[in-house]
């Protein structure tokens, strides 16, 4: 097969830059892992698994990552700066009433691989790292939205009770009305609306 002028065809990978090349398979790689978490948990994420995904040779994964362990971190690090930035999208345009919602809205699947994210970090110092990034960054959207310092505790109180609410929606599937209504108590207790501060 020719192209213009008789000259041979060169796919389009083979003409990339071999830097942005290697950015776009390590991308791809990536997501696909992401994609394999969200699915099937922490166990569906293999070399072998994530390289089909990404329709790469399976040395590609090996190439890039040179452990399941760190496959696995960095999937979790996307996931979590990904849902993160969801979330402060979320309530930067509803409001912090609404935090409930975006839990409720958001697909099950990844949330359930963010508590898997915990659970496993329980065993390892860099997923504990990474568990950290998303705790602090929802701490720090709350913070944002209430107009409160993120070192007040009563951002860490309304966070620890959205998380709450959130893993027996998500894990448990309770209904949702039940968190609303314990939420917009928490709000109230910590906005100190209709009560006195104790």
């Amino acid at each position: 097969m020719t192209g213009r002028a008789g000259r041979p065809a060169v796919d389009d990978e083979a003409r990339e830059p071999q830097q942005t090349r290697a950015r776009r398979r390590r991308a791809a790689l990536l997501a696909a892992a992401v994609e394999l978490l969200t699915e099937g948990g922490f166990a569906a994420v293999s070399h072998r698994a994530v390289a089909q995904r990404a329709a790469l040779p399976l040395a590609a994964t090996t190439y890039y990552f040179t452990s399941r362990d760190q496959l696995l971190a960095e999937a979790f690090g996307q996931l979590v700066d990904s849902e993160l930035a969801a979330t402060r999208h979320w309530v930067g345009t509803h409001g912090v009433r609404a935090i409930l919602e975006e839990v409720v809205e958001a697909d099950r699947m990844r949330q359930l691989a963010l508590w898997e994210l915990y659970v496993h970090a329980g065993r390892d110092p860099v997923l504990q790292q990474i568990a950290r990034r998303w705790t602090d960054g929802c701490v720090a959207v709350i913070a944002d939205a209430l107009q409160l310092p993120a070192t007040d505790a009563r951002v860490r109180l309304l966070y620890t009770t959205v998380s709450a609410l959130w893993l027996e929606h998500v894990v448990e599937q309770r209904p949702a009305d039940d968190a609303r209504a314990l939420l917009e108590l928490a709000l109230r207790a910590v906005t100190q609306e209709g009560g006195q501060r104790r």
